[in-house]
């Protein structure tokens, strides 16, 4: 998706995705990147890349069987007053609310949201139905919105976004383990 100011969403998900990965193994826990680099899971000669990139990175999570799984995105709405990070679950995990409450409480508090989401149930996003174990996607803003893009653009504003994902995660499993 290319937003506002021709942003690119795979290019800040891919920033902010490294910067979790650093946060996350400051913290001791071990991070497995779907990619690093600029580029998506999928054969050149692919007839439909977008559906090869979500089977491999299903495959990926079912092989090596993770804590938990934090896919990050970028949101974009046609109305451009819509704004704020989102946090989805699978409707049938409880796990995965778990989670995403936790996410999107920290988002709501440490990214200065002028109007709070509530995680979000979903059992249509093919990551959300087609993986297992316990899976958030967290729109981290709108890229249509042109105070978010500003904000989503910036490195600073990128490093609050990952570290408040980072704290929702911790949370999770600080409560996972009690």
């Amino acid at each position: 998706m290319v937003g506002i100011k021709k942003l690119e969403e795979k290019e800040i998900n891919l920033k902010i995705s490294k910067k979790l990965q650093k946060l996350l193994e400051k913290e001791g826990y071990q991070v497995i990147m779907t990619r690093s680099e600029d580029g998506g899971l999928y054969d050149a000669d692919s007839r439909n890349k977008k559906v090869q990139d979500m089977q491999k990175r299903c495959e990926l999570i079912r092989e090596k069987k993770p804590l938990l799984t934090v896919s990050i995105h970028q949101n974009s709405y046609p109305d451009e007053a819509v704004c704020g990070p989102q946090v989805f679950y699978f409707t049938h995990s409880a796990e995965g609310g778990k989670l995403a409450k936790c996410i999107q409480d920290a988002m709501n508090s440490q990214l200065d949201v002028s109007r709070p989401r509530v995680e979000k149930a979903n059992s249509t996003y093919y990551l959300l139905k087609r993986s297992e174990g316990i899976l958030n996607i967290v729109e981290c803003g709108f890229l249509s919105n042109t105070k978010e893009a500003g904000l989503l653009e910036t490195d600073e504003y990128q490093d609050k976004v990952a570290e408040a994902v980072r704290d929702g995660i911790l949370t999770y499993l600080g409560d996972a383990e009690s």
